[in-house]
């Protein structure tokens, strides 16, 4: 009996193992969904839709972006975790519902556990931009007025947990100031008060923040990457500003659920790299403000293990709240 089973398990992986290419050159041979956090028309969707047509295209087979949005991406985040584990259903993961989102709040799912990341795929650098009105012209200018008026100025952010939210607290454990947290519901309603001057300052979405600067009512001060963002060469760092260490960047990347095939990942994730290289891709993603970026499955898990110690370390030094 024992001999027998031993034979049977060979069997068994040597199937496997033979399978596993044959199942790699077959996918998809059906229609793909890709699941996004947030409404239609935004950042995320657009996204999705540069990347999926890029990929159908490969594929010869349509790539269908679904909109689950809701919950700062929470809402999508848990129905991409309960989809099968087939290949047919990916999501596009973001700083904010993978990292931030359970940091600050109970959630019901856990990305280590519940997805498998395929690739990192783009990531971009928020806008710090004032009124034109504030009297102030460089960083130091901005951080010596909140210094002489503290607890006064304001920040908006596009929601609890969000970069431009995280950015703003950040800039104030560097700086040594104290600002007041306004957060609204999307980047665009915070331009808008930032604008008529309901508020103070706030670390935008670079698309928003370029289009709003055009208008004349607002002064792009700097840009919250590490080294100068390329779609704003003209902008000096935060870090250059004279706050060293600064570094809040935005990022975005495909996950499946937990328990995909690895040789489907591995073939998504190749398909990915072609087209994040392709100029088309690289063009049409420049137009949102983000920058086109490829990994492996582990270098992305990797570095979104990273990025939820370093902000957890924020949110424990700065005492943010944490829903129950």
């Amino acid at each position: 009996m024992k001999r027998f089973l031993n034979a049977a398990i060979g069997v068994a992986v040597v199937a496997m193992m033979a399978g596993a290419p044959v199942l790699a050159q077959t996918y998809p041979n059906k229609l793909v969904r890709f699941i996004v956090t947030y409404p239609p028309g935004g950042s995320s969707d657009v996204m999705a839709r540069i990347i999926g047509q890029q990929l159908g295209e490969y594929w010869g087979q349509q790539v269908i972006v679904e909109s689950r949005p809701g919950a700062d991406g929470a809402i999508g985040m848990e129905y991409a975790s309960k989809q099968p584990a087939d290949g047919y259903t990916f999501l596009l993961g973001n700083f904010g519902p993978v990292v931030a989102k359970p940091l600050l709040a109970k959630v019901n799912y856990d990305w280590q556990k519940d997805f498998a990341p395929v690739s990192r795929i783009t990531n971009s650098a928020n806008i710090l931009v004032v009124p034109v009105t504030l009297p102030v012209k460089t960083i130091k200018d901005l951080v010596a007025l909140a210094k002489a008026r503290p607890g006064e100025l304001t920040y908006g952010t596009s929601g609890p947990g969000s970069m431009s939210h995280f950015a703003g607290e950040m800039f104030q454990r560097i700086a040594g100031v104290k600002m007041i947290t306004v957060n609204y519901k999307g980047n665009a309603l915070a331009i808008t008060d930032l604008m008529g001057g309901q508020i103070t300052t706030m670390f935008s979405d670079a698309v928003p923040a370029m289009q709003a600067m055009k208008t004349g009512k607002l002064r792009a001060m700097a840009v919250t990457s590490e080294q100068r963002w390329p779609f704003t060469p003209e902008l000096p760092t935060l870090a250059e500003g004279g706050l060293k260490g600064f570094a809040a960047v935005n990022w975005w990347g495909i996950l499946f659920p937990a328990g995909v095939p690895r040789p489907i990942i591995d073939k998504v994730n190749a398909d990915l790299i072609k087209a994040l290289a392709s100029q088309n891709v690289k063009t049409r993603l420049g137009e949102l403000g983000v920058e086109a970026q490829s990994s492996t499955p582990e270098q992305f898990g990797a570095f979104m293990a990273n990025e939820a110690a370093r902000w957890g370390k924020l949110i424990k030094e700065a005492g943010l709240r944490v829903e129950p």
